[in-house]
């Protein structure tokens, strides 16, 4: 379904709301500020969907993959390779997946949502006296969901290691 037409955009809005109780925003100005991130490449998304967890995001692709339909996860849209934006839907997992979780100083472990900052995660695991090693130039509005995804890791990932490597075991 590359070219959808405004009936299947509809049909798939409707659908999505049917089966996602986070937002779900189609209009020309959600569209719109997705459209970019931090790269010169522009691609309008079908519409915008803000998960309000798993479930959520679980229901999401399960409609977007029944209407033929892509789907781009996006946290702060900091990339600068265009990886935070496409055409389909956009999920932001910003708005209600921000959350740090929990951090366990003893595992040196933390369970964070996709759209939790870097320096938030930074803050929580200071308390303990740890941290999160990558450190892109972005660290005060990345996402760590987006770190992940992007491999971004910042000047000093040769001494404290990168997101794929840290995303099982960090070096706290």
């Amino acid at each position: 379904m590359a070219d959808r037409t405004v009936a299947d955009r509809r049909e798939l809005e409707r659908a999505l709301r049917a089966e996602v109780r986070g937002g779900v925003d189609f209009s020309p100005g959600a569209r719109a500020l997705t459209t970019m991130d931090a790269s010169n490449y522009r691609r309008v998304p079908d519409g915008v969907v803000a998960p309000y967890d798993a479930a959520d995001v679980a229901a999401a692709l399960a409609v977007c993959r029944a209407h033929g339909v892509p789907v781009v996860p996006r946290g702060a849209g900091t990339s600068i390779a265009g990886q935070a934006t496409g055409t389909g839907v956009v999920l932001d997992f910003t708005r209600h997946m921000r959350s740090v979780v929990s951090v366990d100083p003893e595992a040196r472990t933390a369970v964070v949502q996709p759209g939790a900052v870097l320096d938030r995660l930074r803050d929580e695991a200071g308390r303990h006296g740890l941290t999160f090693g990558p450190d892109p130039s972005t660290h005060s509005r990345c996402t760590l969901g987006g770190m992940i995804g992007n491999n971004a890791c910042g000047s000093h990932s040769v001494a404290w290691g990168r997101p794929r490597t840290t995303s099982t075991s960090c070096p706290w």
